[in-house]
């Protein structure tokens, strides 16, 4: 991991689909990314803990521990952190509308941009129902995908031991899926109906695991992915421009940057 990466400024910071408690999880890569931030608002878009990993096989290394002591150290120290919990932390939706340790638990809420843009944020597992064929189906593509998941961190760790980045062979795969291709643009469809139907500007989601930034149903669709296949986050810049920030993508740019230039030949 590189040292001395630069802080960065933002109003606003959204990440979802953290899963920690699932071996996939790469809290490495957010724990470089939190460390590198500093923002007014950070709202936990769901699935920050993966429960229904942790009931299967308990997994809890060091890393995840540190991920939940930076995320409360942020909240006492001035940052507004909001969780929205998801489908796989949903234990903690029973808790909606409390407040534990300078974090404020929420159902789903409402984000103002500094240039007055509403959205919704939510973390999207409430839609399944309307773009999910059938339960059957639903189970295959739930089997498959933790197939994937255990090819894609298998993959990952062998770049690790050479020396290579990142890549997320989850997300290349899936781009090429004409089933999950239609799956997110039902998706994209239905959250944006929502958003319109309740006169707001957007919806910020996660849930699938699909960064995007699209316009549908007159209404902005902002996806700020996950941290188990894309590490991806959605920020809000103090103008009130959005943006999504690839993370890998970022720190090997940065790695780039930093390698010495070879010295030229002798004439």
């Amino acid at each position: 991991m590189i040292s001395d990466i630069p802080l960065m400024h933002f109003r606003s910071v959204f990440i979802s689909d953290v899963h920690l408690g699932y071996h996939g999880c790469r809290a490495d890569l957010l724990l470089s990314f939190l460390r590198a931030t500093r923002t007014e608002n950070l709202y936990l878009v769901g699935d920050i803990v993966d429960l229904e990993s942790l009931q299967g096989s308990f997994f809890w290394p060091q890393a995840h521990t540190d991920v939940v002591r930076t995320l409360l150290g942020k909240a006492k120290h001035g940052t507004r952190v909001v969780y929205v919990p998801g489908n796989h932390d949903e234990g903690f939706r029973e808790y909606c509308g409390l407040r534990f340790g300078n974090v404020e638990i929420r159902r789903r809420c409402r984000h103002t941009t500094a240039d007055g843009r509403r959205f919704l944020v939510t973390h999207g597992d409430e839609f399944d129902c309307h773009v999910t064929c059938s339960p059957w189906v639903a189970w295959l593509g739930s089997l498959a995908y933790r197939q994937l998941m255990k090819l894609h961190t298998l993959y990952n760790h062998w770049r690790a031991r050479l020396g290579y980045g990142y890549w997320s062979l989850a997300s290349f795969l899936k781009q090429r899926s004409t089933a999950a291709r239609e799956y997110i643009e039902r998706y994209k469809d239905t959250v944006t109906r929502t958003a319109s139907q309740r006169g707001l500007d957007g919806v910020i989601c996660g849930h699938i695991h699909r960064p995007d930034s699209d316009t549908c149903n007159g209404c902005i669709y902002l996806n700020d992915g996950d941290w188990v296949e894309n590490c991806t986050a959605l920020v809000e810049h103090s103008d009130g421009r959005l943006e999504l920030l690839d993370w890998p993508a970022m720190l090997n740019e940065l790695a780039m940057e930093r390698v010495e230039p070879l010295p030229s030949a002798a004439a």
